[in-house]
């Protein structure tokens, strides 16, 4: 893995210096900041929110010293998303940085399916398979967000947002068709 990563984020102001603390504790990786490696990512999950700029900042992270968590989409994956969610103690506090796929729930609004109870266990784990595999980067630690370089802020075109979400929203419909045929299956 190379020492440094290009990272962004996108939201409704420049963050220079993110703030680890600020977040759910049960989101996919716990409390952090998250980022993306894809610019493209990025952009395409930026929002618009009336009377404010759609910002995408950028930053470089030095990796060097740190640790480092990686995920793959796996049951290892799913086990430590689904303890974050049910809001179990952290089982990677020594992560400086976590790295894996996104949970596909959140990023499309199945989440109540997956923690409903409803599904077993493994149920809820076949059903965060299904779709693309974004991948996420959290900065867990005051010291991970020591190393975390802001490079720059560039304001987004609304039009090119719009864009962006119109792609976002036919792959979301695709998801949840996919979603429905494996409900029905299970």
């Amino acid at each position: 893995m190379s020492e440094t990563m290009k990272l962004y984020h996108a939201g409704f102001e420049v963050i220079q210096k993110p703030d680890v603390h600020f977040g759910r504790k049960n989101a996919d990786f716990g409390q952090g900041f998250y980022m993306s490696a894809q610019e493209e990512f990025a952009r395409r999950w930026a929002r618009i929110r009336k009377g404010r700029d759609t910002v995408l900042n950028s930053y470089e992270l030095d990796l060097s010293g740190l640790r480092v968590h990686t995920f793959k989409r796996n049951e290892k994956w799913f086990e430590y998303i689904y303890a974050n969610r049910n809001h179990l103690p952290d089982t990677l506090q020594s992560a400086d940085v976590i790295i894996g796929p996104i949970a596909n729930d959140t990023i499309y609004d199945t989440f109540g399916i997956i923690t409903s109870g409803f599904l077993t266990h493994h149920q809820a784990m076949r059903l965060l398979m299904i779709g693309p595999a974004y991948e996420q980067i959290v900065i867990k630690t005051e010291n991970a967000a020591s190393q975390l370089h802001f490079i720059s802020s560039e304001v987004l075109n609304p039009s090119e947002v719009e864009q962006y979400r119109r792609t976002v929203a036919e792959e979301e419909a695709a998801y949840q068709k996919a979603l429905a045929e494996m409900l029905d299956r299970i």
